[in-house]
């Protein structure tokens, strides 16, 4: 009778631990810390320090452009929150995404300024759990992309049928735009521009834990355990392969061939399961979220081409064929 009791004792301790391993992995990968975008820092390490004063520079500067608070309602009930930049009535529409625990604003501090220069307006998206946006919980693009289809809705009925929606997105915001490609988009979506995006929220956790050197065999269930029970999804429910093999607009897949959080071979791979129209643009050297910085010309012609081939020309480019 004592035996039994014991080893029901160990059990016990066993189960009680896995919840709490389980509702800590929840904790630290999906729930968001409440910042200001202002208060998102510059990432740390050796590949960004060299780029970091002009891209706080940049970052001021978005901040002291005048916008509009914008919103809309996520299927799930939360009130998401944007920023939107208008130069001029009727121009292309740029709807931007972040990347994980970022904001658009750092995250786009480059990109943003493309946008502006091809004469477009911009959204910047807070994402759920992010900036202003409700919610704590991130879901890595599965609960998100969603979030990104009533974004282009709210722009097709504020704007009009006419209006020419791009949609970009870098990191965690790329895999959201592409994810998103996997759905019944409105006809105003014209474009997608996809900077350093992951194959697969499962690939991207698995891929980090190890590079953190936990114990993937046991961290990924786990974690996937806790966005079941507490976050309300699967971590296996998104795969931006397949979404693209039904993706019908143009993308253009931007990344560093030096990225050592999602590996540029992600990208390559989404490249080659798009369905759709497609370009794909790689650049040595360049880490996580960096290729702007690391190639400006060669980023600004690329993206500019694009443009040009999905119809949303810009300025620069009709003012040389003129």
């Amino acid at each position: 009778m004592k035996a039994r009791k014991g080893i029901w004792a160990v059990l016990a301790g066993v189960t009680g631990s896995a919840a709490m391993m389980t509702a800590l992995i929840y904790r630290q990968v999906f729930v968001c810390p409440k910042k200001r975008p202002e208060q998102v820092k510059f990432p740390l390490g050796s590949q960004y320090q060299p780029y970091k004063e002009q891209a706080e520079e940049l970052r001021k500067k978005i901040r002291e452009l005048p916008y509009e608070e914008v919103s809309v309602r996520s299927q799930d009930g939360l009130k998401l929150y944007g920023k939107y930049y208008e130069q001029k009535p009727g121009a292309p529409l740029e709807i931007l995404f972040h990347g994980y625990h970022g904001a658009a604003e750092r995250d786009f501090c480059g990109g943003f300024w493309l946008a502006r220069e091809a004469g477009h307006n911009v959204i910047l998206v807070d994402e759920r759990g992010h900036g202003k946006s409700e919610g704590r919980v991130l879901s890595f693009g599965i609960k998100e992309q969603y979030d990104c289809l009533e974004w282009t809705k709210y722009a097709t009925e504020r704007f009009g049928e006419d209006t020419k929606i791009v949609l970009g997105g870098i990191s965690m915001g790329a895999a959201i735009v592409l994810l998103a490609a996997g759905l019944d988009l409105p006809n105003t979506v014209k474009g997608i521009l996809a900077d350093c995006g992951y194959t697969s929220p499962k690939e991207i956790v698995q891929k980090v834990s190890g590079d953190r050197g936990l114990p993937v065999k046991i961290m990924y269930p786990l974690a996937r355990l806790g966005a079941k029970l507490f976050g309300h999804f699967d971590l296996e429910d998104g795969n931006t392969e397949e979404a693209l093999r039904k993706c019908k607009v143009p993308v253009l897949f931007i990344h560093g061939e030096d990225d050592r959080l999602v590996p540029c071979e992600m990208s390559r791979r989404n490249y080659e399961a798009c369905a759709s129209e497609k370009m794909i643009f790689t650049v040595p050297e360049a880490g996580h979220t960096l290729s702007y910085m690391v190639d400006y010309e060669g980023y600004r012609e690329t993206v500019s081409a694009f443009m040009k081939k999905i119809g949303c020309e810009t300025d620069r480019e009709t003012e040389r064929s003129e």
